[in-house]
């Protein structure tokens, strides 16, 4: 065999795995066809939350005369796409540059090219067949096209946002979940009349139905259109068409759901009803030795689950069985606020049978976001009244991303409201919140 481990795909899944087979001893290549880093680094989770993060000072800074800081014109204040764009490329090389360094300190080759698999723990790139002990597939995923209707329509994918010179005024995002609104707020931070088009019944599937009616709000306070459940039929004199209705739109901003990037194979990997790879719970497909991680196996579409899952499978080949356990995975929202999620929803809690408590606290009663003018939000902390036990958190606030990572250390170690009431929070500090909620589940928030 060439390789112990060959991986298809350089994204936050095949990188992750590349690195950490290296670390563990196992010879290792890496297939990437275009970008390393994938879409995550280029386009997706790194890039699109650099610009949003420069549409969110955008406004903050329209607004700091509240803080005491006066000589600011608000009405010169101009958002510069290019300066935008700049920045996040910077971001975007470094980071790149990082793994690419990364893979070479752990002994991975690097093979640039299309990845076919065929028989036999082997793989055909650039004519050149290559063996390997085992094969993982992270080749990620890509929304699903507008379609030939909308062929001569102005459509941006997402791989091509940052190719745009400039954003007309009326947008139009279409998408049912995280990106999808990400996208639409970035366009109404910076001023733009926005349109959000989730064409299914499912929109924002997965989050807590109270969080899912929160942004519901938000988006409408934001003066964001939203329309649910419904598909353009056509695009015609600056409209889009409805069956009952017609927006303005100069642009569409295309975040479908996503489709499986499925590399060919001359044994066909069995696929599931919605189109990506079927694996079973250690992430094998139905060829024996040929591994399914990330986007392309459909069971999540977020980065941080996809490197889970590469070390996941390099464990199991070095021989250390576990259970990945899907409970304990956060979903962020990078809009503004931000919103983070993880354990269990209400919903899960009640169809699992549980006598449950819901313990919330808010943003406006906390110190810390009162000086940082950051006082839109809460915690809401759900938990077993027999046990304790916590079941799940759900935070929204300006720093929600970074905080529910306490809620996931309480999670993993099935902690307690008790453990939460009693663990130690610096003060001012917006981590607080976590204290207090607590403390409400236990008997009475301190400052509620």
């Amino acid at each position: 065999m060439d390789y112990d481990v060959l991986i298809i795909g350089a994204g936050p899944a095949g990188y992750v795995a590349a690195i950490r087979a290296g670390q563990v001893g196992l010879k290792t290549a890496i297939v990437e066809k275009q970008y390393i880093g994938g879409m995550c680094l280029n386009w997706g989770c790194i890039p699109t939350k650099a610009i949003l993060e420069s549409a969110k000072k955008f406004q903050k800074v329209k607004n700091v005369s509240e803080f005491g800081i006066d000589g600011v014109d608000a009405d010169k204040i101009m958002f510069n796409w290019d300066k935008v764009k700049s920045r996040s490329k910077r971001i975007t090389r470094k980071l790149t540059a990082g793994v690419n360094f990364l893979l070479k300190k752990n002994g991975i080759e690097v093979i640039s090219g299309t990845a076919k698999i065929s028989t036999d723990n082997s793989v055909v790139v650039n004519d050149k067949k290559i063996t390997a002990k085992h094969i993982i597939i992270a080749t990620g995923s890509k929304p699903k096209p507008m379609g030939e209707t909308f062929s001569d329509t102005p459509v941006v994918e997402m791989e091509k946002l940052f190719e745009v010179e400039d954003f007309p005024e009326n947008i139009v995002v279409t998408g049912n979940h995280i990106s999808a609104v990400e996208m639409a707020q970035f366009f109404r931070l910076i001023d733009k009349n926005v349109t959000l088009v989730s064409n299914s019944d499912y929109f924002l599937d997965g989050l807590d139905t109270y969080l899912v009616e929160h942004i519901t709000k938000k988006i409408a306070s934001d003066k964001i259109e939203l329309i649910t459940d419904a598909y353009p039929e056509k695009h015609t004199d600056g409209e889009l068409v409805f069956s009952n209705k017609k927006v303005k739109c100069d642009l569409i901003v295309n975040c479908n759901s996503r489709k499986a990037i499925i590399p060919e194979s001359e044994t066909p990997l069995q696929l599931t009803e919605r189109g990506f790879i079927k694996t079973d719970d250690n992430f094998q497909t139905n060829i024996n030795g040929v591994y399914s991680i990330g986007d392309a196996g459909g069971k999540s579409f977020l980065a941080h689950m996809a490197s889970a899952q590469g070390i996941h499978v390099i464990n199991a080949i070095k021989g250390i069985k576990a259970h990945f356990d899907y409970s304990t995975y956060p979903i962020n929202m990078y809009t503004t606020p931000e919103i983070a999620q993880i354990g269990l929803t209400e919903q899960q809690i009640k169809n699992e049978g549980y006598d449950y408590k819901i313990s919330e606290f808010p943003l406006s009663a906390n110190g810390k976001a009162l000086i940082e003018n950051n006082t839109e939000g809460f915690i809401r902390l759900l938990s077993d009244k027999k046990y304790g036990q916590v079941l799940g958190v759900q935070i929204v606030a300006e720093n929600a991303t970074d905080m529910i990572a306490e809620a996931g250390a309480y999670l993993k170690v099935e902690a307690t409201v008790y453990d939460v009431a009693n663990t130690i929070h610096a003060h001012p500090t917006v981590s607080e919140i976590f204290f207090e909620a607590g403390f409400d589940a236990v008997d009475k928030a301190i400052h509620k």
